[in-house]
């Protein structure tokens, strides 16, 4: 175990997506101590919350429920947590990725080393790797007194979402959302602007939020992409995405200006 000294950091564990949490009473937090609360190989550093160093390390068996710890999936964390730690959270479960992603140089092959907390480089061609943020779009587009709602066919549920896509090469964020509104749901819009963003990491995407308005067409939904898509009005909405999400955000936004 490396990258280890005597001061007390909070452990950021996981098993796949399941996070180990400390158990407080009747709430939960990230363990922290000088030491890991479970046996540990590779340790990565995450960053720091409140002047307290926060690390990250992968174990191959399930986590256990014992009296004092508790696995949990990474999303259902996010009602558990304080809302730094969850963010933090999510920084770790993306840096385990990179790193299991990054073990060998793209460009010849050798076993890369790591630079500082964030990079990596080959020994051999000194080629420099750095964790990808891959960007994605999501808008919201507002017709009358309804909002345009969607069930991907990726969803894990029932719930109805913004329409969103990934960031192409060469394009602004401004045309990829015209594009992908157009691709898969036939529509033009307007008055695009941006909301928000929000670190997405399933496993490593910047969500990138805007409101726009609905000019002209019919739903013509990308069948392979969407299997669900209408207008709907603040009374007859349907299942929503969960709280943690921007676009869960976006949409809690819209209904607040349309009281």
């Amino acid at each position: 175990m490396s990258n280890i000294n005597n001061a007390p950091a909070y452990w950021f564990i996981f098993f796949n997506d399941q996070l180990l949490l400390k158990k407080e009473g009747e709430t939960y937090t990230i363990p922290c101590s000088i030491h890991p609360p479970v046996p540990v190989e590779n340790v990565l550093e995450v960053s720091l919350f409140q002047d307290i160093p926060c690390r990250t390390a992968v174990v191959e068996a399930p986590l256990e429920e014992t009296p004092d710890f508790l696995p949990m999936g990474l999303r259902a964390s996010y009602d558990y947590l304080d809302g730094r730690l969850h963010t933090l959270s999510g920084k770790a479960y993306e840096l385990i990725y990179w790193d299991r992603h990054s073990r060998f140089c793209p460009a010849c092959g050798t076993k890369t080393v790591m630079q500082t907390a964030i990079s990596k480089q080959c020994p051999a061609c000194k080629y420099e790797i750095y964790p990808v943020v891959s960007p994605a779009i999501l808008v919201l587009i507002r017709k009358e007194d309804s909002i345009l709602l969607v069930h991907a066919r990726n969803f894990k549920g029932s719930f109805h979402g913004l329409v969103a896509g990934f960031l192409e090469t060469g394009e602004t964020l401004e045309e990829c959302v015209r594009r992908e509104v157009m691709e898969e749901t036939g529509l033009e819009i307007t008055n695009i602007s941006y909301f928000g963003n929000q670190p997405w990491p399933y496993p490593s995407n910047l969500m990138v939020g805007f409101i726009a308005d609905y000019v002209s067409g019919t739903i013509r939904l990308q069948d392979e992409e969407l299997s669900e898509g209408a207008f709907f009005t603040k009374e007859n909405l349907p299942e929503l995405p969960r709280k943690l999400s921007l676009a869960r955000k976006m949409i809690d936004w819209w209904l607040e200006q349309n009281k």
